[in-house]
């Protein structure tokens, strides 16, 4: 008995045709909450949109209003096969090395001489390239210069189009990350790229040579002024050709930007300004 009792107890709690109350609430007092929330949840609704709304109108489109600015850009390397940055492989053996000239020549395709001179102009060498905005008019979409894939010469991949590998003098192309709003460089010193074997590989490294020579980075592609304000920016590039490294052996070798403004290396990140990586030509001669 007391069962069917709690039986019946709960059946009029989920419906009692006497008072018409589902789960104890008349239709009218369902009514009242659902209204409640409603317009509770679009008070909110309308609250969020209306504070996105004043913050998107302080923020500029074409540059971020608030940046932890980098002082120091990084530097990364093309080709490299992992995250290790290794470059591995064996002269005679055209499968180990020619997927390193195929990563170049892709790399290298928004270079091409015809498409920059499409798309970027022609600039004033050895000096800054400003483009103000004259007041609240915004100088936008500015313009980009010219970074031709034939300034880096034996390693541009058109006269030798193996990039040195298949001869054992392989291209490492060296490029600088963005920054926005970074003039590297002071007192008309020009930024350039330098590299050098660690200490234990010294005497393995060769002889190296630098496209544009002394692995200069013209001041012209500065300052950079954001992906949407610039979009047909191309960063510049520096190519190291190593003519005579030590074949089967490893070689640890390290490539830093220098500039009298940009300083390398720091207690919150040691890599700042420089990359590393390992080059390991094997042959069976």
């Amino acid at each position: 008995m007391a069962k069917d009792g709690e039986k019946g107890d709960w059946k009029e709690f989920l419906w009692n045709p006497r008072t018409r109350e589902f789960l104890g609430r008349t239709a009218s007092s369902w009514g009242l909450i659902f209204l409640f929330y409603v317009i509770f949840y679009t008070f909110l609704a309308g609250l969020f949109a209306l504070t996105m709304y004043v913050m998107l109108q302080t923020l500029d489109e074409h540059k971020p209003t608030w940046q932890d600015r980098l002082s120091t850009p990084g530097l990364v390397i093309r080709p490299h096969a992992d995250e290790m940055f290794e470059i591995v492989y064996n002269k005679e053996n055209t499968e180990s090395w020619d997927m390193y000239a195929q990563a170049l020549d892709k790399f290298l395709q928004p270079y091409n001489d015809s498409t920059q001179a499409q798309k970027n102009h022609e600039c004033t060498p050895d000096k800054y390239f400003i483009q103000e905005d004259s007041g609240e008019v915004k100088n936008n979409p500015k313009r980009s210069c010219q970074f031709n894939r034939t300034v880096l010469q034996n390693c541009s991949g058109i006269e030798d189009r193996y990039y040195g590998y298949r001869d054992g003098q392989p291209c490492i192309i060296i490029k600088l990350n963005r920054v926005i709003n970074l003039l590297p460089g002071t007192d008309n010193q020009t930024p350039y790229v330098t590299c050098g074997a660690k200490k234990d590989d010294a005497d393995k490294l060769g002889e190296l040579v630098y496209f544009p020579p002394n692995g200069t980075i013209n001041r012209m592609y500065f300052p950079y002024y954001g992906k949407k304000a610039q979009v047909n920016y191309s960063q510049p590039l520096v190519a190291v050709k190593f003519l005579n490294i030590t074949l089967n052996e490893d070689v640890n070798i390290e490539c830093k930007i220098n500039a009298n403004n940009i300083p390398t290396g720091s207690e919150r990140d040691k890599f700042a300004g420089r990359v590393s990586f390992k080059l390991r030509i094997n042959s069976n001669n």
